[in-house]
């Protein structure tokens, strides 16, 4: 069982809470068993649009779920009404479940929940196994740490009273654990309009591509370089990383009164390339972005890990983000003594002058 609680911006009221839950027909098209070189993925779509899937990968001895990516649409305005964006939003969680022995099953009764990007996933009642060795379910139980033999199903959490995201660790802790894909390095890029520069961005870099199978790639800053161009109200930053991908991020300038411009990213194309040959493997675009928006000649800022969707093969997650893409001053971002929210994100702030 699982239930989502969703923090959605509206048009008329700022933020506002609502709760998904499962509908009564779902279906798990794109679900594929997996083997000793692909990894397994349970995907689930329900209700108007909305999808769940989680990855699930394996040694020799255990099986362990590796990220989940959860899509909720805003088109279904009977569970976000009044929502300002409009269309699929996707949230990935990685390191989700522990390493379980091979053949065992995993069982989690009690609740266990996620949190980020503004979304808490929540699960109870959970039994589940991956990589089944020659049709057998396996007669042993891996549970969770929150499970003891006298519990009982617990009721899953209301926005009021959910906190801090918990993993759950298995009891005794299997002695092979697969190694996880740490995060990608930190880049600094520049663009230059004659002698003076004209874009700054920091930014950490990996891609989801999940067209064959789920996998991770990150960006190496040391072997990426950086093109574009600069105007007054576009700009377009370029980053080729010398080997199989290039990524464009497209930033424009709008007025949101009279007297008052700000800058987002609107636009991001993703070409992946055949490292043999050259040749193009696949070209991904997503046009209709609204992010990392600040007020003109300040810059943006995120710490935390962000997650842009493209399409719904591939996601591109960024960190410790810090970008400016207009009216750059002595070679440095602009910064300030006062810094507000960004869409709730402690971590996420707007640096103004």
């Amino acid at each position: 069982m699982m239930r989502f609680l969703i923090n959605y911006e509206t048009n008329s009221s700022g933020y506002q809470n609502t709760t998904l839950n499962l509908s009564s027909n779902v279906t798990h098209s794109g679900s594929i068993c997996g083997n000793d070189t692909q990894a397994a993925l349970l995907a689930v779509q329900f209700g108007e649009g909305h999808s769940w899937s989680v990855n699930f990968t394996k040694t020799n001895e255990t099986y362990q779920g590796d990220f989940i990516t959860f899509t909720y649409n805003t088109n279904d305005s009977a569970v976000f009404p009044d929502a300002k964006r409009q269309g699929p939003v996707t949230v990935v969680v990685k390191d989700t479940m522990p390493p379980v022995q091979l053949n065992n099953v995993f069982v989690c009764h009690n609740t266990d929940f996620f949190e980020a990007e503004n979304v808490t996933q929540i699960f109870w009642n959970v039994t589940v196994q991956a990589f089944v060795q020659n049709g057998t379910i396996g007669k042993k139980e891996s549970r969770c740490r929150a499970d003891t033999p006298t519990s009982a199903p617990t009721v899953p959490p209301t926005i009021a009273n959910v906190t801090t995201a918990s993993t759950t660790t298995l009891s005794p802790a299997p002695t092979t654990a697969p190694k996880p894909v740490e995060n990608p390095d930190t880049g600094n890029y520049s663009l230059k309009s004659g002698n003076k520069t004209c874009l700054l961005a920091t930014v950490g870099l990996q891609l989801n591509v999940s067209q064959d199978k789920p996998h991770l790639i990150n960006i190496n800053p040391k072997t990426t370089s950086a093109d574009g161009e600069c105007g007054n109200t576009t700009a377009t930053l370029k980053l080729n990383d010398g080997n199989s991908t290039l990524i464009a991020f497209t930033f424009v300038v709008k007025n949101t009164s009279a007297s008052v411009q700000k800058f987002y990213l609107k636009e991001v194309n993703v070409t992946l390339l055949n490292r043999l040959n050259g040749s193009v493997i696949s070209n991904a675009d997503n046009n209709n972005f609204s992010k990392w928006d600040a007020f003109l000649g300040s810059s943006y800022m995120c710490r935390k890990e962000q997650t842009l969707e493209i399409n719904e093969h591939l996601q591109i997650h960024t960190f410790n983000l810090w970008i400016q893409p207009f009216l750059v001053k002595a070679n440095k971002f602009s910064t300030g003594k006062s810094s507000v929210s960004v869409n709730s994100c402690k971590a996420c702030k707007i640096l103004t002058c």
